[in-house]
């Protein structure tokens, strides 16, 4: 009779909770002043003060909530802002490709993981080579919403003790953007990629400026799948030289 797999230990969860939150750091240290960007802007749009928490957790996505304010204050019909939640957070489908979620066992934490899976997760782990766990990933998702709720909250309060709005928040969702790429990109292999996104982005505005983030993402997809069958070939041929000259 096969024995039942061994629950990790208490000491080893501890340390891998320790270690998610330690990942969650570093975009956490962007994450907690755009949430505060994020409730300003909720209380300066005149809405109640329960958007704020309220759209972090019905719907998790900085990008898409700092957008979700305009078209509420413009009264934008449901379908639009149904077509441009889609749009806005097409990205995500391709992040399953290569996220780690096969180490979440427990459908609700799986649920979970899917929901929470942000920029911020997957260029962390992207970016990391080490094992995940199921704990470790799990705690850095929840550290990563509780910055977000946390600073959108911190925002409210901030709001509601200044005389004026202040210019210039949207910005900090770009400077976030900036900084994970950077973070995502530190060897010379990446660089190609991150140049085929820039080309990608720069065509689609000029040929499909409505429609510009999708068109990009499209692009930018099969420009991936390019280079990776090119790399492949290139591989293969290489491989095929060096067994040539063994066998000479």
């Amino acid at each position: 009779m096969q024995n039942a797999p061994e629950l990790p230990l208490p000491s080893s969860r501890r340390r891998e909770m320790a270690q998610g939150l330690k990942d969650s750091f570093a975009a956490g240290l962007g994450m907690y002043p755009l949430g505060i960007a994020f409730g300003l802007l909720v209380i300066q749009a005149g809405l109640p003060w329960w958007v704020a928490p309220a759209l972090s957790i019905a719907g998790f996505a900085g990008s898409l909530e700092l957008l979700l304010v305009g078209l509420i204050v413009a009264a934008t019909p449901l379908a639009a802002i149904a077509l441009t939640t889609f749009l806005v957070n097409f990205r995500h489908v391709f992040y399953a490709f290569s996220f780690p979620l096969g180490v979440v066992k427990h459908p609700a934490a799986k649920a979970y993981s899917v929901y929470a899976l942000i920029d911020e997760a997957y260029a962390v782990t992207a970016a990391s080579r080490d094992t995940w766990t199921s704990w470790r990933l799990l705690t850095m998702q929840l550290a990563f919403h509780s910055y977000w709720v946390g600073g959108g909250l911190t925002g409210v309060a901030v709001a509601a003790l200044l005389p004026g709005p202040i210019r210039g928040l949207d910005f900090a969702l770009c400077a976030l953007f900036v900084t994970l790429t950077l973070d995502a990109a530190r060897t010379r292999k990446q660089v190609p990629s991150v140049l085929l996104a820039g080309l990608s982005f720069a065509l689609t505005t000029l040929v499909l400026p409505g429609q510009a983030l999708f068109g990009a993402l499209l692009l930018f997809l099969l420009l991936l799948l390019a280079r990776y069958a090119l790399l492949r070939r290139n591989a293969k041929k290489d491989s095929r030289l060096v067994k040539e000259t063994v066998d000479a």
